[in-house]
């Protein structure tokens, strides 16, 4: 009697927590849609996604840049960070000796729990003046912030990657072996396509995690509310824009960033559907 009462009253604890999770996100949503939609439709949709010009004090604004922003920024990061931490994953759970991956797991690992305060300071006081050296600019703008993001998304990447290729039945690498493949050709033919929900998820969360940096990107990024012309060029993402100007904005202002966490949550949720609707098809 006392284990059924013990088991029902854990299943209640479950269900409360479980709940709780849920209600959470419910009214995270609730707040921003509540709050960022009016301002879209007082705006305009057009005028607020697609307008180059973002000035408070005028009442003007479009979020045009920082879409292209996040986007470049996103992109360049998944350029220097997917390759590598796939790699890395391949080499961790497929070649590495142990006496060394004894090592190199706690590192990895420490990458993902380091600050992204210190992360900013190690582009400010390394990447940024690297870049200005090579291409004679300031060195603040989109490259500077792709590669410290693509810095920051590897323990993500490496992580769950690794542990799906780890998943992957030995007898598929075994078998391949046996028709004659080489071991590069068994790895990446036959067990990263066996992991590839694991890998595709891992991406999916070093994307995540790239969107939604802020600190770091504040510090190397350049912060300019205007459309990039290259690589080098200084901007701004949805993040950024949100953390700069919430401290001091009021009214529409305000709404109108809360509008662009509206924007970016959107097209977190739209990337993640891609991806899963991509990843059915492969499946299929």
């Amino acid at each position: 009697m006392d284990k059924t009462i013990k088991e029902v009253f854990m299943k209640a604890i479950f269900l409360i927590c479980a709940c709780i999770s849920i209600a959470s996100v419910i009214m995270i949503c609730l707040f921003m849609f509540a709050n960022g939609v009016p301002a879209i439709r007082e705006i305009g949709p057009i005028k607020f996604l697609f307008g180059t010009v973002w000035r408070p004090n005028q009442d003007i604004y479009g979020i045009g840049p920082m879409i292209i922003g996040s986007i470049y920024v996103t992109a360049g990061a998944m350029i220097v960070g997917v390759p590598i931490g796939l790699l890395m994953a391949v080499f961790l759970a497929k070649y590495c000796p142990k006496k060394l991956y004894a090592v190199m797991k706690p590192m990895v690992n420490l990458m993902a729990g380091i600050p992204s305060i210190i992360y900013g300071f190690f582009g400010l006081v390394v990447i940024i003046p690297a870049i200005s050296d090579m291409f004679g600019s300031s060195g603040k703008g989109i490259l500077a912030a792709s590669i410290l993001l693509g810095m920051m998304i590897l323990p993500t990447i490496i992580n769950t990657a690794e542990s799906a290729i780890r998943a992957v039945p030995q007898s598929y690498f075994e078998g391949a072996l046996a028709l004659g493949a080489t071991k590069e050709r068994s790895i990446f033919k036959t067990i990263i396509p066996a992991a590839k929900s694991g890998v595709l998820a891992g991406i999916i969360l070093g994307m995540g995690r790239a969107i939604g940096e802020t600190m770091a990107v504040v510090m190397v990024a350049g912060n300019q509310p205007v459309i990039p012309e290259n690589i080098l060029s200084g901007t701004r993402t949805l993040t950024s824009n949100i953390v700069l100007e919430m401290a001091y904005a009021t009214g529409l202002h305000r709404r109108c960033l809360i509008a662009t966490a509206v924007v970016l949550f959107v097209f977190v949720l739209l990337i993640n559907v891609c991806f899963s609707i991509l990843n059915k098809k492969k499946e299929a």
